[in-house]
C-alpha cells in the first residue's frame, strides 16, 4: 500500500515532466536570461559578448530617454483610444443585436470573424484601404466628405495613430459585443419591466439599470483589452513603422527598434522588463477582478 502511494506520488511528476521541461526551456530560462541581460552592457556593434555588469544604469537611462518617454505617451494615447472605442462600440452592437431574430443570429455568427484575422494582416489591409490612390476607405471618405479627398491619413501624426487604433477596434469590438450580449441576457427581465411600469424612459433604464449591472463585466473587459493594447506591435510595423517621425512608435516597437535595429541588447532587455512591469500591474488588477467576481 505504502509503495503504491509512493509510486503514484512520483508518477504525477513524471507525467508532468515533459510539460515542465518545455515551459522551462521556452519561458523561464529565456526570461531569467533576459532579466540578467538587462543589467549588462551589451551592444552587438561593439562585441558579440556582454561587456560587464552595469546595475540599474539601463533602467535609469530609460526614464531620461526622450524616445522612451515618447513611446510611453504614444502607447498610453493608443490604449485610451483603442479601449474606449472598443468598449463603447461593442456595447452599442450588443444592445442592437440582443433581441432574438434570424437576422441577429446570423450577424452574431459573423461577429467572430474579424477577431480571427491576425494583427499583421489587419495592418496590411488597412494600409491598403487607406492608400491615397486606390484605397476603398479613402474613396468612401472622400466621397462623403469632399474636403478630405486625397488625404494622406498615415502621414498625419494624429490620424495615423487613430487608424491603428481602429484596426484594433475592428477586430475586438465584435468579440466584446458577443461578450456583452451574454451579460445582457443574464440580467432578469423583471427589472426592466418594473422600470417601464414606473415610467422610466429607455435612456433612464440604460443609465440607471443596464450600465450598473454590466459594470463588473465592463471592468473585466476593459482590463483585458488594456493588456492587449499596451503591447501593440504588429499594426505599428505594418502600417506606419512608428512614423510619421515617432508619432506612432509604441513601447513594444521601441523595444524592438533598440534591440534589433540599434543592437543595444542590454538596454532593450531593460525596456522590455519595464513594459512587462506595466503589463503585470494590469494583469494583477484583471485577476483580482476575476476573483472578486467569483466571490
Amino acid at each position: 500500500m505504502h509503495r503504491n502511494q509512493k509510486h503514484n506520488r512520483w508518477g504525477k511528476f513524471i507525467l508532468l515532466a515533459p510539460a515542465l521541461l518545455l515551459i522551462f526551456v521556452t519561458t523561464i530560462y529565456p526570461m531569467a536570461s533576459s532579466f540578467w541581460l538587462s543589467f549588462q552592457d551589451w551592444r552587438l556593434t561593439k562585441s558579440d559578448q556582454p561587456n560587464g555588469f552595469v546595475g540599474l544604469q539601463h533602467y535609469q537611462r530609460a526614464f531620461t530617454d526622450e524616445y522612451f518617454i515618447n513611446s510611453v505617451v504614444v502607447t498610453t494615447e493608443f490604449t485610451l483610444l483603442s479601449v474606449g472605442l472598443t468598449i463603447v462600440i461593442g456595447l452599442g452592437m450588443a444592445i442592437i443585436l440582443q433581441k432574438k431574430s434570424l437576422t441577429n443570429a446570423i450577424l452574431k455568427t459573423l461577429l467572430i470573424f474579424p477577431f480571427a484575422v491576425s494583427p499583421a494582416l489587419k495592418g496590411y489591409s488597412f494600409r491598403f484601404m487607406l492608400a491615397q490612390e486606390y484605397g476603398i476607405i479613402q474613396a468612401i471618405i472622400g466621397f462623403l466628405i469632399p474636403p478630405l479627398k486625397g488625404m494622406v491619413w498615415l502621414a498625419d501624426p494624429f490620424w495615423s495613430l487613430f487608424w491603428i487604433a481602429i484596426t484594433e477596434v475592428w477586430g475586438w469590438a465584435p468579440l466584446y459585443a458577443l461578450m456583452f450580449i451574454g451579460a445582457l441576457g443574464s440580467i432578469p427581465t423583471d427589472i426592466f419591466e418594473a422600470a417601464k411600469v414606473d415610467g422610466a424612459t429607455n435612456a433612464q433604464v440604460f443609465w440607471n439599470i443596464t450600465l450598473p449591472m454590466l459594470a463588473p463585466v465592463l471592468l473585466i473587459a476593459t482590463l483585458l483589452k488594456t493588456i492587449f493594447s499596451l503591447k501593440i506591435f504588429d499594426q505599428v510595423v505594418t502600417m506606419t513603422g512608428g512614423g510619421p517621425g515617432r508619432a506612432t512608435q509604441s513601447l513594444n516597437h521601441f523595444v524592438y527598434q533598440v534591440g534589433f535595429r540599434s543592437l543595444d541588447m542590454g538596454y532593450s532587455a531593460a525596456l522590455a522588463y519595464i513594459l512587462l512591469a506595466g503589463l503585470a500591474v494590469v494583469a494583477f488588477l484583471y485577476v483580482k477582478s476575476l476573483y472578486r467576481q467569483g466571490a
